[in-house]
């Protein structure tokens, strides 16, 4: 009986404890769940970042690049035979990963926006030199392709350069610079003026980039446009003025809706020399012709054309030259297999006319690094946007 009164009065014990520790025990009333809202006033894909009034957009795209062809075309990768250790050709490789954000939200000194674009490499397309003869796979590195802030008109931060975002790329081809039509990466200090009516303006103070582009003073390059667009296209002019060079060049750019499926360009640069030729022997000027004015002599042409044969498949087409008689030609085909994914075929073929100088005289360093006066070559990409 003794034993039994133990147990009992043990057992009595630890259920007495158990329930006084349960009734110390608090529980934390769970917090209302903050769900993500959805921000319709810039379009699709944004939504409030939680706490703010700042809509949100993230997106980007994984491309795979396959080339093939003539030095100086879209393929110019180089490599050397393991075996024999002779020089030859190979596919061009290349894998790119962009990511992407969007940011707005309306102030009393109107739209406050941001946006950024990051991009990253793996593969064989990379230029070639004395001291890289050859191209090997490898990664590429992390590459700012635009960073800037925008309130209201004014625009600070990394863009293109608006002699080319302003009146327009030439053309949906892949290869555009068969003739070389302007500059690209620079910061800047713009502003913009839209009248609401289809007319809008730009004015943009640039730094350039690069050995040669890049402003060697205080003085910036400057940029202004002005663009006219209705329902039947647009009309754009632009003028850059190289400050390091003293040049001025210009483009004018007419777009046409022939139809819904078709729809037109062409585009007229014309450029002064000013001092470019006082420093044509300088070998790190890979163009020889300042931040603006890349194609060769005074003027230059790009026209192209976009067909939309159905919801899933286009073609492209593009035609350019410029006074010392270098062309280049370039079309292809692009299927939307599922919304998201598309894989375009191209072909270009370009024609050197002032091939000669950069072959006789290293000094007279060319645009392009072609080994001979006609080249042609073809690329294969399968690009997955989100």
């Amino acid at each position: 009986m003794n034993i039994r009164s133990l147990l009992l009065g043990s057992v009595g014990a630890m259920i007495a404890v158990s329930d006084a520790r349960a009734d110390a025990i608090v529980v934390a009333e769970p917090e209302v769940a903050e769900y993500i809202k959805i921000c319709d006033v810039y379009g699709s894909g944004y939504f409030y970042i939680p706490g703010t009034e700042t809509c949100l957009r993230t997106g980007g795209y994984v491309r795979y690049d396959i080339g093939l062809g003539d030095v100086g075309s879209y393929d110019h990768a180089r490599t050397s035979a393991v075996g024999a250790g002779e020089d030859q050709g190979t596919w061009q490789n290349n894998t790119r990963f962009t990511f992407q954000t969007w940011t707005g939200q309306e102030t009393e000194l109107g739209t406050l926006k941001t946006y950024t674009e990051t991009r990253m490499n793996f593969g064989n397309h990379n230029p070639s030199g004395p001291d890289n003869p050859h191209d090997h796979a490898f990664n590429g590195g992390i590459t700012l392709t635009y960073a800037w802030i925008q309130l209201g008109g004014l625009r600070v931060g990394k863009d293109w350069s608006a002699f080319d975002m302003f009146i327009g790329c030439a053309g949906d081809v892949f290869d555009q610079m068969l003739v070389p039509y302007g500059a690209f990466d620079t910061n800047v200090v713009q502003y913009y003026f839209d009248a609401g009516n289809g007319f809008s303006a730009v004015i943009s103070l640039e730094e350039g980039s690069g050995a040669v582009g890049t402003i060697d003073g205080y003085v910036p390059h400057v940029v202004g446009g002005v663009k006219n667009t209705q329902h039947w296209g647009a009309i754009t002019g632009v003028v850059a003025y190289d400050s390091n060079y003293d040049s001025v060049a210009s483009k004018v750019r007419v777009d046409v809706n022939v139809t819904h499926e078709l729809s037109l360009f062409g585009m007229f640069g014309y450029g002064s020399n000013g001092k470019l030729n006082d420093d044509s022997t300088n070998a790190s000027d890979a163009h020889g012709r300042g931040f603006y004015k890349h194609w060769g002599g005074n003027w230059a042409f790009w026209a192209g054309a976009k067909y939309k044969y159905n919801e899933t498949t286009s073609f492209n087409v593009q035609l350019s030259g410029d006074q010392l008689k270098n062309y280049g030609f370039a079309t292809n085909v692009a299927y939307t297999v599922v919304p998201g994914f598309t894989i375009t075929a191209e072909v270009d073929f370009d024609h050197y006319g002032d091939f000669p100088l950069a072959m006789v005289d290293p000094s007279n360093v060319n645009w392009t690094n072609a080994d001979k006066k006609n080249s042609v070559g073809g690329i294969l990409r399968f690009e997955r946007s989100f």
